[in-house]
């Protein structure tokens, strides 16, 4: 079988971390997360637990990998996005009549 290059990502507020890996061809999302080490790496992050996704768009663990694929591991929200919205707005006098 021929091999496929992906990329795993995990980004915090202040640092990307990017892995390449090497993977037979028809590997899974769940083999590239494996194979990048990349829960060693960061031991704070619940890499188990998170959600993944390929180039943006959520996909299952078991989704099938192509090459140039990048891997995105994404930490849980930290704020309710449309409380983050309204005191955004707030700040800015929005809202008001």
């Amino acid at each position: 079988m021929s091999e496929i290059s992906v990329t795993v990502v995990y980004a915090l507020p202040d640092a990307v971390t990017e892995i390449e890996v090497r993977l037979v061809e028809g590997a899974t999302v769940a083999e590239a997360i494996e194979r990048s080490g990349i829960a060693a790496r960061l031991p704070g992050a619940d890499i188990a637990a998170a959600t993944v996704g390929i180039f943006g768009k959520r996909v299952r663990r078991d989704a099938t990998l192509c090459d140039g694929d990048r891997v995105e591991v994404y930490r849980r929200l930290i704020a309710d996005p449309k409380a983050a919205r309204r005191r955004r707005a707030t700040g800015r006098g929005l809202g008001s009549i």
